[in-house]
C-alpha cells in the first residue's frame, strides 16, 4: 500500500487519466516520488530495478502525452513496465510483484487494459505495434501505436524486420529508442535537444512536405534536396540508418528530462507516419549503486536500499550455473580449441570469469539467439569447440538454426541450457518448460539432463567431448551439495543408473527431480532409476524395469506431452512389451508465476504430490 503521507502527488494518482490532470510543473515532483517508491517496493520483492529506474520519466511522459490504453503503449522484453504499472492502478498490488496470484514482472494482456502486448523475450515490441497501427488503418481508427524499445533488444534481427517493413508500409508508428548504452549517446545536450525538437515541430515539418510537393515535378532537384537534408541531418544526428528505412528520425533527447520529453512527444503525436524517437537515459537512475553498477541492480532479490546488495562470496552449495562457469574455465583451460557463445547473457549464464580469463575466446552476440547458433556452426566448421550457454526459453528462438545448421550438418556444437524446467518469479516468458519436447524429436541430438550439480559438471564434459550436437539441461536453483569431481571425468554415453532397488514400482527420474523420487521410493520400497540420458535413452534399463515391475512411473521437469515419458513410452512400444505406465510431469498449460518450489508443488511434483499420484494409480 502507498504511504500518503511519504508520497503525497503520487498517492492521489489511480490512472494515466490523473497523471494527465497534472500540470506540468508537477510531473519532475511525480517522479521523484515515482523513483522512490519503486526502490521501497522492488527492494522487498524483487525484481528488475536498474531499468525501471532509468525510465521513470519516459513512462509519465507517455501516459501523459497519449491518450492510454486508447493509445497502445507496447513495451518491449517489459524490464521497465513497472512505473507503467504503478501509473495504471496496480501501484497498491506491487508488494505483490512476481509472487504466486500477485502482479506479473512483465505486461500481461490479461492483467490489465493498459498492457496493450504480453512480453517477455526481447525485440517484439515494432512488430506488435505495427500490428497493431496497421489494424488501426485497416478498420478506419484513429489511435497511436507506440513501441518502447531498449538499445540492447534493438540489436536483434526482429527489430529490424520490423522496422524495414514499418518504412514501407507508412503507418501511423512511433518507435521510442530507449537508449541507455549506445556510444551514439554522447551527442546530448542543449544544442540536440534545441534541434530535436525543432525537426519535430510543425515549421520544420511544413517546410519539408511543402518543399517536397513544389519538387515533385522536378525529380533532380528533389533527389539533391533529399540527399542533402540526409547529409546535414547526418552531421549532427546519428539516424541516418534509420532515415534510410523509411522512419523519420528525431533525438537524441534527455530521458530525464520529464517535460521535455511531454513538448517533444506533443509534436510528434501530430504528425503521421513512421517515426523515431532517441530517447537516452541512465540505467539505475537516481539510486547510487544501481547507477554505478546497472548489471548487478538488473534483477535483484529483497535486499536494504541502505546498504545495497551485499556480493560477499559465502561459500555454500554453488548453483548448476556457478557449476558451468567454473567446468567452462576449466574446459578452456585443457583445450584451447573451445570458444564460448552467449547471447547477451554473460552474467546470468555463469561466464563472467571465463570472460575475463579467455576474452579472445568468447563471443557475447547481444540478443541474438539465431545468430549464435549459426555463430557456432561456423565456427565448428573449422574446427573449433563451440560452447553455447543460452536460457531454456531463449533456445526457442533460435530452433531453425539448430536443426538446420548445426544438426543436419552434425556439428559438434555443446548447448548450455540454463533456466530449464520451472524457472519461477518470471512466469511462463521465461519458463523451460518445453525444450525436451522439442529437442526429443531431432535426430542426432545427445540430450542428459543432471540429477545434481556433480553429474551436471561430467555431462558438460560428457557432451564436450562427443563429436556430434549435445545438450546439458539445468535449473535455476542450487544443487544438492554433493561433492564436486575437480577433474573434466565424462559419463558413459546412454548408460542409466539404478539408484534403489525396491518391488512393485519403478520410478524413472530425469533431471533433478530424482531427490523427490528417493524420497517416495523410501516410503513405497519403489526402485528408483536414474536415467541421466532422454537421448540416447538406456533401453537395457527400461526394458528391464518393465519386466520386473507392475508400475513404470517416469519424473521431468517438463511438459509430459513429447517429454521423456514419451521416450519411455515409445521405447517399450518399439520393443512390444506391454507395462502399466505413469507419466509426471508439467501440467498442459502454462504455469503462472510464483517461487520454484510451489510450481513444482502445483505440478504435483514434489513429495507429496508425487506419492498421492503413484498410490492413486496402484
Amino acid at each position: 500500500m502507498t504511504h500518503t503521507a511519504s508520497y503525497p502527488l503520487l498517492s492521489r494518482i489511480h490512472s494515466p487519466e490523473d497523471v494527465r490532470q497534472c500540470s506540468l510543473n508537477e510531473l519532475p515532483v511525480l517522479a521523484d516520488e515515482l523513483r522512490a517508491f519503486l526502490l521501497e517496493s522492488v527492494s522487498r520483492t524483487g525484481g528488475h530495478l536498474a531499468a525501471n529506474l532509468g525510465t521513470v520519466e519516459l513512462t509519465i511522459a507517455l501516459h501523459y502525452t497519449f491518450a492510454t490504453p486508447e493509445d497502445r503503449l507496447v513495451w518491449d522484453v517489459g524490464h521497465q513496465s513497472y512505473t507503467h504499472k504503478i501509473l495504471s492502478g496496480r501501484r497498491d498490488a506491487m508488494h505483490t510483484l512476481r509472487k504466486k496470484g500477485g502482479l506479473a514482472g512483465f505486461p500481461k494482456r490479461d492483467e490489465s487494459p493498459y498492457d496493450a502486448f504480453g512480453v517477455g523475450h526481447s525485440s517484439t515490441s515494432i512488430g506488435a505495434a505495427l500490428g497493431m497501427a496497421l489494424a488501426a488503418r485497416q478498420k478506419g481508427e484513429k489511435r497511436k501505436a507506440v513501441a518502447i524499445i531498449g538499445d540492447g533488444a534493438m540489436t536483434a534481427g526482429m527489430a529490424f524486420e520490423a522496422l524495414n517493413h514499418a518504412g514501407d508500409e507508412k503507418a501511423d508508428l512511433l518507435v521510442v529508442l530507449n537508449d541507455n548504452n549506445m556510444s551514439i549517446s554522447a551527442n546530448v545536450g542543449a544544442m540536440n535537444r534545441y534541434l530535436a525538437r525543432l525537426l519535430s515541430g510543425p515549421i520544420y515539418s511544413t517546410m519539408r512536405e511543402g518543399s517536397k510537393k513544389v519538387l515533385e515535378h522536378m525529380p533532380p532537384m528533389r533527389e539533391f534536396m533529399r540527399r542533402a537534408e540526409e547529409h546535414v541531418k547526418g552531421m549532427i544526428i546519428p539516424g541516418t540508418l534509420f532515415e534510410e528505412l523509411g522512419l523519420n528520425y528525431y533525438g537524441p533527447v534527455d530521458g530525464h528530462d520529464v517535460v521535455g520529453l511531454v513538448k517533444m512527444l506533443r509534436n510528434l503525436q501530430a504528425m503521421d507516419g513512421p517515426l523515431l524517437l532517441h530517447v537516452v537515459t541512465h540505467k539505475g537512475r537516481g539510486y547510487g549503486p544501481a547507477e554505478e553498477d546497472p548489471c548487478t541492480y538488473h534483477g535483484v532479490g529483497s535486499f536494504d536500499p541502505e546498504q545495497g546488495i551485499q556480493n560477499g562470496k559465502g561459500g555454500g552449495t554453488p548453483t548448476y550455473t556457478q557449476v558451468f562457469g567454473d567446468w567452462l574455465c576449466d574446459q578452456a583451460a585443457a583445450d584451447e580449441q573451445l570458444v564460448a557463445i552467449t547471447p547477451a547473457m554473460c552474467e546470468g549464464s555463469g561466464m563472467r570469469a571465463f570472460a575475463c580469463k579467455y576474452p579472445d575466446r568468447y563471443h557475447d552476440v547481444g540478443i541474438a539467439e539465431q545468430h549464435a547458433l549459426t555463430l557456432a556452426a561456423g565456427m565448428a566448421c573449422e574446427g573449433l569447440k563451440p560452447v553455447v550457454a543460452i536460457y531454456s526459453t531463449f533456445l526457442q528462438r533460435a530452433y531453425d538454426q539448430l536443426i538446420h545448421d548445426v544438426v543436419l550438418q552434425d556439428l559438434p556444437v555443446l548447448l548450455a541450457i540454463d533456466r530449464a524446467g520451472v524457472v519461477g518469479p518470471d512466469g511462463p516468458t521465461h519458463a523451460g518448460n518445453l525444450d525436451l519436447s522439442f529437442l526429443r524429436c531431432i535426430p542426432g541430438m545427445v540430450i542428459m539432463t543432471p540429477a545434481d550439480e556433480n553429474e551436471c559438471r561430467r555431462m558438460l564434459s560428457t557432451g564436450y567431448l562427443l563429436d556430434q550436437p549435445a545438450a546439458v539441461r539445468y535449473p535455476r536453483s542450487k544443487g544438492t551439495g554433493v561433492a564436486i569431481d575437480e577433474g573434466l571425468l565424462p559419463l558413459p554415453l546412454g548408460e542409466a543408473q539404478v539408484r534403489r532397488k525396491g518391488k512393485g514400482v519403478a520410478i524413472l527420474a530425469f533431471g533433478t527431480l530424482l531427490t523427490p523420487a528417493l524420497e517416495v521410493a523410501d516410503t513405497l520400497d519403489a526402485t528408483v532409476i536414474n536415467m541421466r540420458f532422454v537421448r540416447p535413452l538406456d533401453e537395457t534399463r527400461v526394458l528391464e524395469a518393465a519386466r520386473t515391475h507392475d508400475l513404470i512411473v517416469t519424473i521431468e521437469d517438463n511438459v509430459v506431452a513429447g517429454g521423456a515419458g514419451s521416450a519411455v513410452a515409445e521405447c517399450l512400444a518399439r520393443h512390444d512389451v506391454t507395462a502399466r505406465l505413469l507419466h509426471l510431469g508439467l501440467p498442459d498449460r502454462f504455469q503462472s508465476h510464483g517461487t520454484r518450489e510451489e510450481l513444482l508443488a502445483d505440478a504435483g511434483l514434489d513429495k507429496a504430490g508425487i506419492e498421492a499420484a503413484i498410490k492413486a494409480r496402484l
